[in-house]
């Protein structure tokens, strides 16, 4: 089935030195831009975020403090970048939540105001996971080939986790099979408390993870704006959340 269009889609990645919008920055962009009657225009920047690009970015895509060091700001091309996306709809993959918002951030900080309303935006993520679905029914289909009886009965849904748990382990070689190298691969390593509103950085520093501090250490903004800490135990936060805090206000006092 062909893709119908009545203007032009740019298809796009960011790689970038975080995955933070508000305090990291793009340092390569990929733009494909398909016309409606059928030919694509490619185009690839390397881009001088100038902050540094942390080490588990570059773990990721390989890119260094090197090798963008002689590149343009996204200052220096926003203006070539935003004629190029004019009049266009986006496309990409996680890009609703991540690539999107981080690119507008950036024109944000060069002084653009990009236009948002009018756009439409395609995430092949989100229609790959419409059309296949991730939930615990489906995992046990694909690892055990089994239908799952009783979906949504706590002991049911117990016993077919543990199934795609060792399913899963038997299928990949190549993932841990211990208890600490699988948390790490869930993704929960760097959450300082279980909803996620404090996480830890490169440093194991703990800083918010949301609203207007995102990014900053939690006890610097306790010094800054020792308020802060009562409106949040004023407000409805987990009690983990708030526990997790107060121990990081009391671990002050003996600096």
């Amino acid at each position: 089935m062909k893709l119908k269009l009545k203007r032009p889609l740019v298809v796009f990645d960011l790689e970038t030195t975080g995955v933070n919008p508000t305090t990291d920055r793009i340092i390569e962009i990929c733009m494909l831009k398909v016309f409606p009657e059928g030919h694509e225009e490619l185009r690839t920047y390397r881009i001088n975020p100038t902050v540094p690009i942390q080490e588990q970015a570059t773990a990721v895509h390989g890119i260094t403090d090197a090798d963008v060091a002689d590149k343009p700001t996204f200052k220096d091309l926003c203006n070539e970048i935003n004629n190029f996306l004019k009049e266009c709809d986006f496309g990409g993959f996680n890009s609703n939540k991540f690539d999107f918002p981080m690119l507008v951030e950036e024109f944000y900080r060069a002084g653009v105001e990009f236009e948002v309303e009018k756009r439409k935006f395609i995430d092949a993520q989100r229609i790959f996971h419409f059309k296949e679905p991730r939930n615990l029914k489906a995992a046990y289909k694909f690892y055990c080939d089994k239908d799952l009886e009783n979906a949504h009965s706590a002991e049911a849904d117990t016993l077919a986790t543990w199934s795609v748990l060792k399913a899963q382990l038997e299928r990949y070689d190549d993932i841990p099979n211990d208890i600490e190298g699988l948390h790490k691969m869930s993704g929960q390593n760097n959450l300082a408390d279980l909803a996620g509103r404090f996480i830890y950085d490169d440093k194991r520093e703990v800083i918010f993870n949301f609203g207007k501090h995102k990014g900053r250490a939690v006890k610097q903004v306790l010094r800054d704006e020792p308020g802060y800490y009562g409106w949040m135990m004023d407000g409805d936060f987990p009690q983990q959340t708030k526990q997790v805090l107060t121990r990081i206000r009391l671990s002050m006092r003996e600096e």
